[in-house]
C-alpha cells in the first residue's frame, strides 16, 4: 500500500511568514486523517470562466478567471503532495455552461453543484480574486455560511493564515465573514470562498499575478486545510 505523507504545518499566525514552505512538519496516518466519509476529498473551485471573466486587474487587466484557475492548480498539486484526493470543477479556461446563451450563469453554477454533490467532498474551496470600489482595500478574505459550523471554523483557519501572509506586505488583518453564496450551499460539508486579494489594489495585483505570490497562497491554503482536518478527526 502507498504511504501517505502529510505535511502539517504547525507555524502560528503570528510567527507564520511568506516562507510557509519550510515549515516544520509532521505525520498524520491515512486512517486519522479519512476518519470522516469524504474527509480525504476536496473540491476545488475556481471562480468563474469562459465568457464570465470575472473582475479583471487596473493595472495588468489580467481577468479574474485567469488568476483563479492558476491559484486553484497551485493548491490542487499541494494538497495532493499531501496525501488528499482533489477534484476540480472548472479544470479549464472555459465556463461549465454548455452554450453562451440566456442563463448562461446559472447553468454554470448548477453544474458545479452537481459536481460537488457526485463528489460527496470532506471540504469545499471556491477560490476568487475581490474588488471594491475604495482602491485601498487589500488582503484576503474568506467567506463562509452561517449555517455551517464547520464552515466558520474552517474560515477562521484560513483567515489567520491569510492575514499572516498579507502581514509581511504590512497589510492589515482582515475578519472572516459570513455571508449567502450559491457555492456555499451546494454541500453539507465545510464549504468556504477565498477571495485571494484585491485587484483594485495596485499593491495587491502586482502580487496576485506573480507565480511566486501564487504558489505561497497555495501552501498557506494547504496547510490550512490539513489543520483542519487533523484537528477534526483527532
Amino acid at each position: 500500500m502507498k504511504k501517505m505523507v502529510f505535511a502539517l504545518a504547525l507555524a502560528v499566525a503570528v510567527g507564520f511568514t511568506a516562507a510557509v514552505g519550510l515549515c516544520v512538519r509532521t505525520l498524520v496516518s491515512p486512517t486519522q486523517a479519512g476518519a470522516i466519509e469524504g474527509g480525504m476529498r476536496v473540491v476545488l473551485d475556481a471562480g468563474h470562466g469562459g465568457i464570465d471573466g470575472g473582475v479583471v486587474g487596473i493595472t495588468t487587466k489580467t481577468k479574474e478567471s485567469d488568476l483563479n484557475l492558476a491559484i486553484t492548480y497551485k493548491l490542487k498539486s499541494e494538497l495532493e503532495d499531501m496525501g488528499f484526493e482533489v477534484v476540480l470543477t472548472r479544470k479549464t479556461e472555459a465556463g461549465l455552461y454548455d452554450a453562451a446563451t440566456s442563463g448562461f450563469k446559472r447553468r454554470d453554477m448548477e453544474k458545479r453543484r452537481e459536481i460537488i454533490r457526485e463528489q460527496t467532498p470532506g471540504m469545499v474551496l471556491s477560490i476568487h480574486q475581490n474588488f471594491y470600489p475604495s482602491k485601498s482595500a487589500r488582503g484576503g478574505q474568506v467567506f463562509y455560511s452561517a449555517e455551517n459550523e464547520g464552515s466558520k471554523v474552517l474560515a477562521v483557519a484560513l483567515q489567520t493564515r491569510l492575514n499572516a501572509l498579507y502581514q509581511t506586505q504590512g497589510v492589515k488583518e482582515r475578519k472572516a465573514a459570513s455571508g449567502e453564496f450559491f457555492i456555499l450551499e451546494c454541500a453539507d460539508c465545510p464549504s468556504v470562498i477565498v477571495e485571494c486579494g484585491f485587484l483594485s489594489n495596485a499593491k495587491d495585483e502586482a502580487l496576485l499575478v506573480d507565480e511566486g505570490w501564487q504558489k505561497q497562497l497555495a501552501q498557506v491554503l494547504s496547510a490550512s486545510v490539513l489543520a483542519y482536518f487533523s484537528h477534526s478527526t483527532a
